[in-house]
């Protein structure tokens, strides 16, 4: 027998003391809980959207139930200015972080009991912060997936954007053509900074949230003449055509920047 043979023959009768090792334990899921953390917020926005309506907030945030208790509460802001103040802020900031549509009649309305400095004042500050929590949500949770999603069309509005976000959002903030939800939450699917988007969000609407602010001061008499044709009293009652066409003309104003620097390049 050879030296192989009898050792091959040690082998096997030798006992195996090799213990078997545990199964490793499963790594916890990684992507299931960045994906938790990706939808949270926009989740959260959803379900206070959902809740306001739920309440029936909608019924009381129109201009026709606020006009009807402007007398009251004009009273209870006079009464208590300070948490009246910070009560409409936190409010305005509320509505339209979840998206809630009650900005314009929200400003128009503070015009009224505070007075159009002091509610434009508040409001931009109160809009600029619902309007960053909300674009912060929606690009957590879908910035990414329709930026490598995006077609060739988006895919060249999304360049446009990031070559001079700035003056392309604060276009769109003075121009009043789209939504101010879309607004808020567009910019978030094109990589804008978020510094970019908070200056251009706060310059761009000053000129409208103050001019709805001053509108609120004619409201008394707005309501006079809606009682008296017997209909209930609109935002397109105080929206003229004129502040319209100004709104325009601003956003016009600033494009040129933007349209000169795009000819000087193509020349």
């Amino acid at each position: 027998m050879t030296v192989q043979s009898r050792i091959g023959q040690m082998d096997n009768t030798m006992p195996d003391t090799r213990q078997s090792r545990p199964a490793p334990e499963t790594a916890p899921d990684k992507g299931a809980a960045s994906a938790w953390r990706r939808y949270l917020p926009i989740a959260v926005i959803a379900a206070g959207l959902a809740a306001g309506y739920a309440a029936g907030l909608q019924e009381y945030l129109s201009l026709s139930v606020l006009a009807e208790q402007r007398e009251s509460i004009k009273a209870f802001v006079a009464e208590r200015q300070i948490l009246s103040i910070l009560g409409y802020f936190v409010l305005y900031t509320a509505a339209v972080a979840f998206a809630f549509p009650a900005a314009s009649v929200l400003t128009i309305f503070a015009g009224f009991v505070f007075g159009w400095w002091v509610a434009g004042i508040l409001t931009v500050f109160a809009a600029t912060l619902g309007a960053t929590a909300i674009f912060l949500a929606a690009r957590s949770a879908f910035g990414d997936v329709l930026r490598r999603r995006a077609g060739p069309f988006a895919a060249k509005l999304a360049d446009g954007f990031t070559r001079d976000a700035f003056g392309y959002l604060l276009v769109l903030r003075l121009a009043p053509v789209f939504p101010f939800l879309i607004i808020n939450i567009a910019p978030a699917f094109f990589d804008i900074r978020l510094r970019t988007y908070v200056a251009a969000t706060f310059l761009g609407i000053i000129p409208g949230t103050l001019a709805y602010s001053w509108l609120g001061q004619g409201l008394d008499s707005v309501i006079a003449a809606a009682d008296a044709a017997g209909r209930e009293i609109s935002v397109s009652d105080l929206v003229t055509p004129e502040i319209t066409i100004a709104f325009l003309g601003l956003a016009i104003v600033a494009s040129i920047p933007t349209l000169i620097r795009k000819f000087r390049k193509r020349a």
